[in-house]
């Protein structure tokens, strides 16, 4: 009996990582036209809007960044910081 137990719960934790490590790893492309570049950041312009990206030193390909030039930027969209605020508070009905 132990054994199944072990052997489920092992089961468990793998696909929970599996999917977690799944959920991390998705990534996004913008495909647009250089428009500004500075020293930790660029603008891409993607026709109807603008993005600007931030870089830092992991950031591979930013060396050659160049106004003008059309790239395709894979990114993450990952939280930093959630600050709760605590519950919206009620619209006051009507009387």
């Amino acid at each position: 009996m132990r054994m199944k137990s072990y052997a489920a719960f092992a089961t468990v934790a793998l696909l929970g990582a599996a999917l977690g490590w799944a959920a991390a790893a998705a990534t996004y492309q913008k495909t647009g036209t250089v428009k500004e570049v500075a020293a930790d950041s660029f603008t891409l312009d993607l026709g109807k809007e603008e993005w600007r990206f931030y870089t830092d030193g992991g950031t591979a390909g930013k060396d050659a960044l160049k106004a003008g030039d059309k790239v395709t930027v894979t990114y993450k969209q990952v939280a930093i910081k959630i600050e709760s605020k605590g519950a919206a508070k009620a619209p006051a009905k009507k009387k």
